[in-house]
């Protein structure tokens, strides 16, 4: 790997299940690194926080990385097996009076932050332990006073930042007030954690969402004062629902779980992705290889994206198109009746594709080739009502002869009654499929069983 080489990661917490908004985010780190020659992509899971996360998640959500095809190079980075690393780190910051301990319980914070807030001032730390001398601090913690750890926020410093969604940034030190870097029962805060794991990685580039942003300038901080790279940054405009609240369930299916298990494919997942936030004048379904070619960060939105159930519908459409045939029977694999032999699966499947968006949809075909053929709806009960006086008597003598061939049924028809065109073929779709739209009838009627025409047009006789 060159040194001039891209590494980005995706960094989720085992909370909970991967959403549409956690997925973009990795999708857009891992075409990030996909783009550049050499580029890596990296996971890490953040579990430092025991009692929020479950290792029941941490394998769901590489499964959905899996099955979405983004997969990372190297063992996944564990939070959890790196507190020796923080706290080497840390000791490090204490030894160069970086950091401080601070003794203010919850309640003297709460009051500070209501007082400020009454005089119109931003909450912020008022920096009371920090104007401890050494004695005073060394007396309290051998009394046993719980303490976290503060950083020392220079003074007088403005940091500057190129953010790679929102361009340059600049915030005054004195904004922020001195923030804490471990908690009072020894925990390291996310974000610390979250910078020494970056640097400690080699991340050169870090896509996150906006709600990240506040703390780029600590974590600059954090790392300057421990000497390490820090990584671009850059924050990903939030994804909403089409009427621009939060994305959430009332807008439909948003984690990976609920999207696999309705058989959306991952194609039609990524595409759908790659779109929101991120421009593109590709109009196809594209490869994650051709989407990573044409990933440009100069693409990332800063406006909120929007997620619209259509445009998933649309690329699902997309997707199911496009699968191999091999790839679309495993697709309905659980869904094909068990006794079909594999030509007549395969088939059937081609035969019922062109009309199918989820599985789901199998099940009405099923029943129309293999099983008992539903009620008419109303289009095809009008069709076979208006059909002209013999058609079904003709088109039952023929299949009489000619089995499961519709062109054959087709011509003895026409000659027979001059029947042609819509007043030919939708009386003859209404009464052996019970619909008036659907699969291409020639191929779908091979299909079914022996007898089954005939009997099916002898009822209108």
């Amino acid at each position: 790997m060159s040194a001039a080489a891209v590494v980005t990661r995706f960094a989720p917490s085992p909370s909970g299940e991967l959403h549409l908004g956690n997925v973009r985010t990795a999708l857009f780190n891992a075409l990030q690194a996909l783009h550049a020659p050499d580029g890596r992509f990296l996971l890490r899971i953040e579990d430092s926080d025991g009692a929020r996360s479950q290792e029941h998640f941490v394998t769901a959500l590489q499964a959905d990385l899996h099955w979405l095809g983004l997969n990372w190079a190297d063992v996944p980075l564990r939070q959890s097996q790196r507190h020796e690393q923080y706290n080497a780190h840390l000791g490090q910051l204490l030894a160069r009076d970086q950091v401080y301990p601070c003794f203010c319980s919850t309640a003297t914070l709460e009051a500070q932050r209501r007082a400020q807030l009454a005089a119109g001032q931003p909450p912020r730390y008022a920096g009371t332990c920090r104007h401890l001398d050494l004695a005073q601090r060394a007396a309290r913690l051998a009394a046993g006073e719980p303490a976290a750890l503060r950083f020392a926020v220079p003074t007088g410093q403005v940091l500057q930042f190129d953010d790679l969604v929102h361009g340059p940034r600049a915030v005054p030190a004195s904004e922020l007030g001195d923030f804490i870097v471990r908690r009072a029962d020894g925990s390291p805060a996310f974000f610390f954690c979250n910078a020494v794991d970056d640097a400690d990685s080699g991340v050169t580039h870090a896509l996150r969402g906006d709600d990240h942003l506040a703390n780029t300038p600590r974590q600059l901080l954090i790392l300057a004062a421990l000497g390490l790279p820090a990584p671009r940054y850059g924050h990903l405009s939030l994804l909403t629902g089409a009427d621009g609240s939060p994305l959430s369930k009332r807008h439909g299916a948003t984690t990976l779980r609920e999207l696999r298990e309705a058989g959306v494919l991952p194609a039609a997942v990524l595409n759908l992705l790659f779109r929101l936030g991120h421009s593109s004048s590709e109009p196809a379904l594209l490869s994650l290889a051709q989407m990573a070619q044409a990933f440009d960060l100069t693409h990332l939105q800063r406006a909120p994206a929007q997620f619209d159930a259509a445009q998933l519908l649309h690329w699902q459409r997309e997707a199911v198109q496009a699968l191999s045939p091999g790839a679309a029977v495993a697709w309905l694999q659980t869904r094909l009746p068990a006794h079909l032999d594999e030509d007549t699966r395969a088939a059937f499947v081609a035969a019922v594709r062109p009309n199918l968006v989820y599985p789901a949809d199998l099940a009405e075909w099923v029943a129309v080739v293999f099983g008992e053929l539903p009620p008419a709806d109303a289009e095809a009960q009008a069709a076979i009502d208006g059909a002209l006086p013999g058609l079904f008597a003709a088109a039952a003598a023929a299949a009489e002869v000619h089995g499961n061939d519709f062109k054959a049924i087709a011509d003895v028809v026409r000659a027979a009654i001059g029947a042609k065109g819509p007043a030919l073929f939708k009386p003859l779709r209404a009464a052996l499929t019970a619909r008036l739209q659907g699969p291409e009838l020639a191929p779908l009627l091979r299909l079914f069983p022996a007898g089954v025409v005939r009997q099916r047009l002898e009822r209108f006789t």
